[in-house]
This record gives C-alpha cells, structure tokens and sequence, in this order.
C-alpha cells in the first residue's frame, strides 16, 4: 500500500472525521465469550451483552465509568464483571458500598474455588482482619527498609489529610502528622510485630507519652527520620498550650480508634495474606458505608498496599507479570481519601497484569480529588464508558471527544450534543462507550438479572472474625530500659555504655 495515498485517503476533508463504530468492529476489537460455558476464555469490560453472549475488553487496559447516583453503573457493569472475572480465574479487589455486590456474587464466587477476603467496615467483626501496620513492619525489617517507611508515611498522609483539608491553620495537622510519623517509627524499630497496631499507636499519641518521648528524641542521631519529625513537635515540649494542641489534633486524626473498639480490635491482627492475590485466583471485598466516612481512609491504605505487594510480587515473576490478572473495580472511587501516587500506580499497572475499573459520578468529583492528577489518570483509562450526568463540563468533553460531523449542507455537527448525551435510555441500559482507538459506540449492556447463568447461588454467609488478644508497645519499658543504660537508645549510632547504679532519689522525669 502506498503509504501517502493511504493517509491522504483517509484525512481528506471531504471525509467524515468521525462516525458511530459498527457492532462489528467492536466484536472484532474484543473477544467473545459465551456466557453460558462454565468457564471463560477471558474477562473484562463487557462492551456488548445480551445476557447469553458478550463481547469484553480482555486487554491490560483500564477503564472509566462516568454515572451519577441511580445510573445502574452497579447493575450494568460491577456485578457482571465480578462474575465474569470469577469464570474466567481472574483474581478481583472490588469496593462494595451497600454489601450487594459480595451478596450477588459471592456464591458464585466460592463455586469456583476462589479465597475469599472480606473487609467488612459496615458489619464490623464479621469478615476478616486486618492489621495496616503489619506490612510495613514486615518491609521495614526487610532489605528493603525504605519500603516499609514510605507505607507509614503513606498511612500518616490518608489519615490527615481530611483534618488538613479542613484546618483553618495547617500548623496543627502538620504537626500532629509529624508526631504519628515518628511514633511509629518508633514502634516498628523497637516493638515486635504483634505489638505494630493501631491500638499501640492510640496509646502512643496520647499526650502523657511526650516526657518520654521527648527523653527518648534527645538521645537520637538528629539527622534519622524519626528524629527529624520528633524535633518540630516536641520542641513545643514547654509549651503546654501548643503541645496541647498539637495532640488535641493527632487525638482527632486517631478518634475512630479511641471510640470503636470493635474496629480497633479488627485492625490489630491479620489474617489477610496479601501477596498471594496475584498468585492464586483470591476475590477481596471491601464493604464499606457510603454514608459514612468514617473507615474510607482506611480503604485507600489498603488498596495502596494491595497495589505495592503486587508489585513487589510481579517484580519476582519471570516476564515481571503476576500470573493471576488482578483487576481493582472501584466503586465510589472518588468518595474515598486521594490514593497516593494513583496517576503512576495507574500508569505502571498495566505492564504487571493489574488492570483498574475507576467508577466516578462526575468529572468535577474525580477532579476535586485528585486535581491536576485527575487528567493523568484519565488519559490512562482507554475505556470511557457514560451513563448520564447532568454535569456540563464532562458532557462536554464526551461531545467534543466523540468528534464532529458535517450535516448534508456541510455544516458541521457534533456526532452527539450535550443535549442527546443526557437522554440515554437508563431502561434499555445504554451506554456510550469510547473504546481504545475504535470509533464511539452507544451499547445496550445487559442488566445483572438477565445473566440466567448467575443465578442460583446463595450468598456465602460472613462467619466471625478471628480476633486474637492485641499486645501493645509499652512506651514506658522502653523509656526505663533506655534511662537506666539497659539499652542502646534508638536510632542512635552512640556505642552502647553499661547501666550505672542510680540513686533512689533521681527522678525519671
């Protein structure tokens, strides 16, 4: 083929620049799947469905679904998709406001062998536990120490940054945030792994640890991490009104822990292995409230630490790709706290066999989330899909993105306005989707009740959590071992020097 005859062929102004894609082209882009087989050859978006056959994404892309509340993103799209992930052996991490998708495909699911997690924020001390802290402890013991630091400054950041975000003077929160950072530092270089837990932190950020605290910063090398963040808020030490308000800040970044024990509990042991997500086909459900904030922070670390584990593991693997696809279906994705590093963790995923479903009701919404990161993370996602909004920017940007058209008199249109977008038919389940480089298409995607194939299967009923008895980090052992020379004090390079006998009348403090 001659190479400029091809492209001034295809470029000439007397061509359309855009049209609808045919079912055809959007057929042979994907692969097919009958849905009534026991097994599928793949998983992904459905871009065709008729609940008996579908046409899915089975690619490494990632995909972008824009619906405001009541637009059946849920009915259209999640629900299927975890069942099609299910029969094609595909490992998942879905977040699940109401508890309906875990009640919908969880029988499924458990029918064809999967491990099953269950993070249940909703229901607490039904599913499983989860210790946050217990990975970075684990990283921060290993070769790779820094590893382990950067997921306690990645725990820090989720916690206070809606206290940042609300703060009339950001010198509190920083503050407070400096303080937690250290102290736990402190623990994971001094306690045991039992004793990494949020019950320890709460106890550690109490204001009658700062004597002990401050007595222990004193004796660090000033240029450690943890003495660093030690220096700004425990210089306030005599000030007792500024120290006080510094730990009234830390105490309301850390309230949930302090009052729901149950929770607290939860998060103190583990019996969640994260690593083998990607080894072996694992479905992990994170039921958390939408109408409560008060646990998405803790949904974001642990979707942060899932994503890091995978790639640790994929790292290990020949190809560095995880054998078992893990795909991230994010409902309500921008009503949890910013992920840190989403826009590169979007970007390197797809490389390691990770693909991510964004589910977002509005281009506003993912924009005050994540700002200026938000066009990074949409120019990763080669799958948009619409349903409705009444939003103008991003009805907009669909239009503009679908292309124009020249009408009979050579007038130009828009392939579809702002107008058409906004009357799809919710009933017939249409939706506009823009898949990779193919033309546009409006595609009526089946609802989760015409899937005959996933009926039948009875919810999988949510046993009690397997709460062991919390070991805490005395603060205090600690400070004695260290006044009384018993040991090195930590993150000190000072040789260690043999206890010297103390007189009765010598004050601890």
């Amino acid at each position: 083929m001659n190479y400029d005859s091809y492209k001034y062929g295809r470029y000439i102004d007397t061509n359309q620049e855009t049209r609808w894609a045919t079912q055809d082209e959007i057929k042979n882009s994907g692969a097919y799947v009958d849905l009534s087989a026991e097994d599928y050859p793949a998983g992904g978006l459905p871009l065709i469905s008729d609940g008996k056959e579908a046409y899915v994404d089975d690619r490494d892309t990632h995909t972008l679904i824009f619906g405001a509340t009541g637009s059946k993103k849920t009915r259209l799209f999640c629900m299927p998709m975890i069942n099609i992930f299910a029969k094609a052996g595909e490992s998942f991490v879905v977040t699940d406001p109401k508890g309906e998708l875990y009640a919908r495909t969880s029988g499924l699911v458990r029918s064809k062998g999967y491990k099953t997690v269950v993070l249940n924020f909703r229901d607490i001390g039904r599913g499983d536990a989860w210790n946050p802290l217990a990975l970075p402890y684990r990283a921060y013991h290993s070769e790779n120490r820094e590893a382990g630091i950067s997921m306690l400054n990645d725990f820090v950041t989720v916690i206070a940054e809606p206290h940042k975000n609300s703060a009339k003077d950001q010198f509190w929160p920083e503050m407070a945030a400096s303080l937690m950072l250290a102290n736990l530092l402190l623990m994971a270089e001094c306690g045991t792994e039992e004793e990494m837990n949020v019950t320890s932190l709460a106890s550690l950020c109490n204001i009658s640890s700062a004597e002990m605290l401050k007595f222990l910063a004193d004796k660090m090398d000033p240029d450690t991490i943890a003495a660093l963040n030690y220096e700004g808020a425990l210089s306030a030490i005599n000030a007792k009104q500024t120290m006080g308000s510094i730990y009234a800040s830390m105490y309301a970044m850390l309230r949930v822990f302090n009052t729901q024990k149950n929770l607290t509990k939860m998060l103190s042991c583990n019996s969640v292995d994260l690593s083998r997500i990607g080894l072996e086909k694992t479905a992990v459900y994170i039921i958390v409230p939408d109408e409560k904030t008060t646990c998405h922070f803790l949904v974001t670390t642990f979707i942060k630490q899932v994503y890091e584990v995978l790639i640790a593991e994929a790292q290990k693997q020949k190809g560095y790709t995880l054998p078992v696809r893990v795909n991230f279906v994010l409902d309500e994705f921008c009503n949890i706290p910013t992920i840190p590093e989403m826009p590169s963790m979007i970007s390197a995923a797809r490389s390691r066999n990770i693909r991510y479903y964004l589910v977002v009701q509005s281009l506003h919404q993912l924009r005050g989330r994540y700002g200026e990161d938000a066009d990074t993370i949409k120019g990763n996602c080669d799958n948009w899909v619409f349903l409705t909004s009444k939003e103008l920017d991003l009805l907009r940007e669909i239009s503009e993105l679908c292309g124009t058209v020249y009408t009979a008199n050579n007038r130009p249109r828009a392939l579809i306005s702002v107008s058409e977008l906004q009357r799809l038919s919710k009933e017939r389940g249409e939706a506009l989707i823009m898949h990779s480089r193919q033309y546009p298409i409006i595609s009526e995607i089946a609802d989760i009740d015409d899937y005959e194939m996933f009926k039948g299967y009875e919810p999988v009923p949510l046993a009690s959590a397997d709460l062991r008895e919390v070991k805490m980090f005395n603060l205090r052992t600690l400070y004695l071992n260290v006044y009384y020379k018993k040991v090195k004090p930590p993150f000190s390079s000072e040789p260690f020097e043999s206890a010297t006998p103390m007189n009765k009348t010598d004050n601890v403090f």
